[in-house]
C-alpha cells in the first residue's frame, strides 16, 4: 500500500501565500503545440526568505527570465508538479516564463484541451497548473490580461474572462483578441475558448441601468436548442436582483457548450463553460427533467458570480462555502419557478439517496473537512447537498429576516476577498446577536444525526409530553459526536385528520404549529390544552439533514398521508409505509410490516384527487428506490429487495389499474410546453406507466403504444423506461426505433445507452458489456462513459450488486480502462463501491477482490485515494 499520509493535506497546516501576482498571458494557439508566455508582476507579501514556488504539471519550459534577463538553469529547479525559483528575490520583480503544451493530447480534460475541434479550459480545482506555472491556490487573487492568437478559419471566435480590449488580424491567416478582467480572481476561475460556434444573443438590463449583453455559444446547428437556457439565465438574473440584491458586474456574459466536460458546468468569471447535456434542450431531444436540470444549473453557475467568484475561498477546505451556499440559492430559485413542495421533496430524495449513504460509509467526511488527499474527490454530496441543507438550517434557526441581513453583511464585508466558513457564519451571529458556536459544529462533524421522537398523551389532563433525542453514529476518524442544534417545525393532527392546536408549556397561547430547537442529546416538550391524542409531525419542510424515527404506526401515517398540511410530511408518511412493507417482505416476514392493502388503498385515494396537484401525486406514487432501500437493515439483499418492491408495485397497480390505464392512454394537448401544468401531467402519466409495467407483459401493448405515439422525449423515455421492466422483445424493438431516429443527437444517444444500463433485467450484466463494444460508445467522452458505467453502478442496484460479482467486475474493468484517459471520471466510478460492507459476506468478498486488484494496479492518485479509503475498516 502506498504511503498516503505523505500526500495528505491538512487544514491545520494552512499558511497564507508569501507572494501575490498579476498575470499577463499570451497564447499562440495550436492543437498540437500551444505556446504560452506568462508575464508575472510579483510582490512579496511575507518577508520570510522563502523561494518562489510555482505549481506546474506537464509543462515544457522554453525560457525563464527575471526582470528581463534570461535566468540560468542553475537558478531554478523544475520538479514533476512545481517550479522553484531559487535565486534571491527582491520585494517586487518581474518574471517571464515561456512554455509549450499539447491540448490535443489532454484527455483528462483539466487545463487547456480540445473538444469537438475547439479549445476550451477547465481549471477548477487545480487545472490552471496544466496551462502555466502559477500560484494555483484559491487565496491568491490576481488580475489577468489575456492575449490569444489562432487560425481565423478554424477558430473564428476567441473568448476569455473580462472585457474585450482589442482584436484584429494577424499574419498567416491568423487573428488575435485581448481580454482584461477588471476583477481580481483566483487561477481556478480562468477560462479561454477558441473555435467556431453557432451563437444566440440577448440582453438584460439591471436595476441600476447596466445593459448586459448575453451570449450562448454551441455546436453549429444547436443554437436554437439553447433558447430555454437563455430564458433561464435571464430569469436567474432577475431573481438574484430581487431576492439577494445582487447585480451582474460586467458588460457581457458568455456561456459556451462543449461535449467533453468532466462536470455539469463551470462558473468562470463572465465565461461559463457548460457540459452540453446541461444546456441544450428542446422537447424532441430533452425530457422535462432535463429542462428542470438546465434551469437549475444555469442558475447555479450564474449565482456563483457572487457566491464563489466575487467572494471566493481561502483554501479548498472551504469548498462548501461556495458550493453548498450556491446549491441552496439555486434550490430556492428553482422552487420559485416550479412547485416549491415538489422541489423540496426532490431535494430530500437526493440527499437521502446520495448523502445519507455517504455519511454511513467509509468515505464519510465533514461538510468542511480538515484533511484531504485529492481535492477533486471532495466534490461530493456532503459538500454540495448537505452544505446546502446547512444554509437552510441556519435560516430556520435565526429566522428569515436575520438570514437576509446576514447575507447582506457577508456581501458587503467580504466582497473581493478569499474567506472561510467561520467568517461566513460570523456574519449571521453578528446580525442575530446569537452565538452560533454550536451551529458551526454542523460543518465540522461528519455523519447524519438520528432523531428519535416519542410521545405520551394524558387524556385526563389533555396534556402531551414529547421527548425528542438525537444521536450521531461514529464516522471514520470521528468516534465521538456532540449534539447539534436541530430546528424542528412541529404540528399535530387528530386521528380523524383535523389539525389540533396546543399550548406549549410556559407560553401564552395555543398554536397550530411550533418552531422548536433540539440542541441537547434529549429534550422533553410539554403541550397543554390538547383536545385528543395527537399525531405529531416534527420535521415539516425538512429543516435539517437528519434521519427521523417518530415511532408512528400504520394508522397514524395513513392519516398524515391524507391530511397533513405539509406536503413533505404527506409524502414522507407514504415513503415510510412503503419502505416498511418492502423491508418486511424482503425479510420473509410480511406480517411484520404494514398491510399492503392499506398502502395501496391510501395511494388509490391520492390518485383519485390527483387533479388537485398532479406534480405531487406523481412523486407520491413513486416507491422508494433500491438505492434508498439498501441503506436499511443489516446485510440487505438487493435481489430480495427488488422482488419485494415489485410485489408492492403490483399491488398498487392492481388496486388502481383502471385509473392508471386512463392516465397512460391520455395524451398531452401540448407536448412541447414547459408550462408546469403540462409538465405535471406528463410526470403523472409516466408514473402510471411505471406502475403498470409491474403487471408484466399483459401491459406490453399499452406501453408500446405509448412509446410509438410519443410526441416528446419526456413521453418517449417514460414509455421506454417502462418497457425496460418487461421481459421479452418489446424493449429491444423500441430501442431499435429510438436509435434509428436519434443516432445523430449525442445527448439522445446517451439516453439510449443509459436506459439499458439501468434496466433491471435478467440480462443486465451481459447487456452492458455488449454496449461497451457498440460503435457509438467512446471512453474518452465523460458523458458517454458515464451513460453506461455510472448509470449501471449507481442506479442498477440489483445488477451492480449481483450475488455472482459480475457487476463489480464490470465496473472494476471500466475503472481500469478509463483511468489512463481521465482519472477524475475513473475516481467517481470507484466511489460506486462505497456501500460494499453493507452486504453479505459473499458479496463483500467479491467486491473486496475487485477493490484489492484496483489498489495494486498502479492507478492514478485520484482512484488510489478513493480505493484506499473505501477499503479502510
Amino acid at each position: 500500500m502506498p504511503d498516503q499520509d505523505a500526500a495528505v493535506k491538512r487544514l491545520a497546516d494552512y499558511r497564507p501565500c508569501s507572494f501575490a501576482t498579476d498575470l499577463d498571458l499570451s497564447f499562440n494557439l495550436d492543437p498540437r503545440e500551444t505556446r504560452v508566455r506568462t508575464r508575472y508582476n510579483v510582490r512579496r507579501l511575507i518577508d520570510n526568505g522563502q523561494p518562489l514556488v510555482l505549481d506546474g504539471v506537464g509543462l515544457k519550459i522554453e525560457r525563464i527570465a527575471l526582470n528581463g534577463e534570461t535566468l540560468p538553469a542553475d537558478c531554478y529547479q523544475q520538479e514533476p508538479e512545481r517550479l522553484i525559483i531559487a535565486t534571491p528575490l527582491a520585494t517586487t520583480f518581474r518574471l517571464e516564463i515561456e512554455t509549450v503544451i499539447c491540448p490535443e493530447d489532454n484527455t483528462a480534460l483539466e487545463g487547456l484541451y480540445i473538444s469537438g475541434g475547439r479549445f476550451c479550459t477547465q481549471c477548477e480545482s487545480e487545472g490552471f497548473r496544466h496551462i502555466a506555472f502559477s500560484l494555483d491556490r484559491p487565496d491568491v487573487l490576481s488580475r489577468f490580461e489575456v492575449h490569444m492568437e489562432a487560425d481565423k478559419a478554424r477558430f473564428p471566435t476567441l473568448l476569455s474572462n473580462g472585457d474585450l480590449l482589442d482584436s484584429g488580424e494577424a499574419a498567416g491567416g491568423r487573428h488575435y483578441a485581448t481580454y482584461k478582467d477588471p476583477h481580481l480572481k483566483p487561477s481556478y476561475l480562468f477560462a479561454l475558448v477558441a473555435g467556431s460556434f453557432d451563437t444566440i444573443s440577448d440582453e438584460h438590463t439591471t436595476p441600476s441601468g447596466r445593459r448586459v449583453k448575453l451570449h450562448i455559444h454551441t455546436d453549429q446547428g444547436d443554437a436554437q436548442r439553447a433558447r430555454f437556457a437563455m430564458e433561464a439565465l435571464k430569469r436567474a438574473m432577475v431573481w438574484d436582483e430581487r431576492v439577494f440584491g445582487r447585480e451582474y458586474d460586467l458588460g457581457e456574459f458568455h456561456i459556451v457548450a462543449v461535449r467533453d466536460f468532466n462536470f455539469g458546468a463551470m462558473e468562470n468569471k463572465g465565461l461559463n463553460i457548460f457540459n452540453s447535456s446541461r444546456l441544450l434542450a428542446d422537447p424532441d431531444t430533452a425530457t422535462d427533467d432535463d429542462f428542470e436540470d438546465i434551469e437549475r444549473v444555469v442558475g447555479h453557475e450564474y449565482f456563483h458570480n457572487w457566491t464563489g467568484n466575487r467572494i471566493t475561498l481561502r483554501n479548498w477546505f472551504q469548498l462548501c462555502l461556495k458550493e453548498g451556499l450556491t446549491v441552496y440559492r439555486d434550490s430556492e430559485f428553482s422552487a420559485d419557478q416550479r412547485s416549491r413542495a415538489v422541489k423540496r421533496i426532490k431535494d430530500v430524495q437526493a440527499l437521502r439517496e446520495r448523502q445519507f449513504a455517504e455519511d454511513a460509509g467509509p468515505l464519510a467526511h465533514a461538510v468542511r473537512p480538515d484533511t484531504y488527499t485529492e481535492i477533486t474527490n471532495f466534490y461530493t454530496a456532503t459538500v454540495y447537498n448537505k452544505g446546502a441543507e446547512l444554509v437552510r438550517t441556519l435560516r430556520a434557526l435565526i429566522g428569515e429576516e436575520n438570514f437576509f441581513r446576514g447575507m447582506g453583511l457577508y456581501f458587503r464585508v467580504w466582497d473581493g476577498q478569499a474567506v472561510t466558513v467561520e467568517q461566513f457564519v460570523e456574519c449571521f451571529a453578528e446580525v442575530s446577536k446569537r452565538k452560533l458556536t454550536d451551529f458551526f459544529r454542523w460543518y465540522t462533524q461528519a455523519g447524519t444525526p438520528h432523531v428519535t421522537v416519542r410521545g405520551d398523551y394524558h387524556p385526563s389532563e389533555k396534556s402531551y409530553h414529547l421527548t425528542v433525542s438525537q444521536k450521531t453514529p461514529p464516522t471514520p476518524g470521528q468516534d465521538k459526536k456532540q449534539p447539534l442544534p436541530i430546528p424542528l417545525k412541529l404540528g399535530f393532527l387528530a386521528h380523524d385528520g383535523r389539525q389540533l392546536t396546543a399550548q406549549l408549556k410556559d407560553t401564552k397561547a395555543p398554536q397550530s404549529e411550533f418552531e422548536l430547537v433540539l440542541d441537547n442529546e434529549s429534550t422533553r416538550f410539554t403541550f397543554e390544552q390538547v383536545e385528543s391524542e395527537p399525531i405529531p409531525a416534527v420535521l415539516r419542510g425538512f429543516r435539517a439533514p437528519v434521519a427521523i424515527d417518530d415511532g408512528l404506526g400504520v394508522r397514524e401515517r395513513v392519516v398524515q398521508m391524507a391530511h397533513d398540511p405539509d406536503a413533505f410530511t404527506r409524502w414522507d408518511a407514504g415513503q415510510n409505509l412503503m419502505t416498511a412493507a418492502i423491508l418486511a417482505e424482503a425479510a420473509g416476514t410480511p406480517d411484520a410490516g404494514p398491510p399492503i392493502d392499506q398502502i395501496a388503498g391510501a395511494l388509490a385515494r391520492e390518485l383519485q384527487h390527483a387533479d388537485k396537484d398532479r406534480a405531487f401525486t406523481a412523486v407520491a406514487l413513486r416507491l422508494p428506490t433500491l438505492v434508498r432501500l439498501i441503506q436499511f437493515g443489516d446485510k440487505p439483499d438487493p435481489e430480495k429487495l427488488f422482488h419485494a418492491r415489485n410485489s408492492l408495485r403490483r399491488k398498487i397497480a392492481e388496486t388502481s389499474k383502471q385509473r392508471l390505464e386512463e392516465l397512460a392512454a391520455a395524451t398531452d394537448a401540448d407536448p412541447a410546453s414547459t408550462d408546469q401544468d403540462h409538465v405535471a401531467k406528463r410526470a403523472l402519466r409516466n408514473t402510471a406507466l411505471d406502475l403498470l409495467a409491474s403487471l408484466g407483459t399483459e401491459q406490453g401493448a399499452l406501453i408500446m403504444k405509448a412509446f410509438e405515439g410519443a410526441r416528446s422525449m419526456t413521453e418517449r423515455m417514460g414509455a421506454l423506461v417502462a418497457l425496460a421492466q418487461l421481459e421479452g422483445e418489446l424493449f429491444d424493438q423500441a430501442l431499435d426505433q429510438f436509435l434509428k431516429q436519434w443516432q445523430h443527437i449525442p445527448i439522445a444517444v446517451d439516453k439510449w445507452f443509459a436506459v439499458q444500463a439501468v434496466a433491471p433485467r435478467a440480462d443486465a450484466a451481459a447487456r452492458v458489456r455488449r454496449l461497451t463494444e457498440h460503435n457509438l460508445f467512446e471512453l474518452k467522452n465523460p458523458n458517454r462513459a458515464r451513460s453506461i458505467y455510472d448509470a449501471f453502478g449507481a442506479r442498477n442496484v440489483r445488477a451492480f450488486h449481483a450475488a455472482d460479482g459480475s457487476g463489480y467486475e464490470f465496473v472494476g474493468d471500466g475503472i481500469k480502462k478509463i483511468d489512463p484517459i481521465n482519472p477524475m471520471v475513473a475516481a467517481r466510478l470507484a466511489k460506486l463501491f462505497e456501500p460494499w460492507r453493507r452486504f453479505d459476506s459473499d458479496r463483500q468478498s467479491k467486491a473486496h477482490d475487485v477493490l484489492r486488484r484496483l489498489s495494486s494496479a498502479g492507478l492514478s492518485k485520484n482512484v488510489q485515494d478513493i480505493v484506499e479509503r473505501t477499503l479502510q475498516q
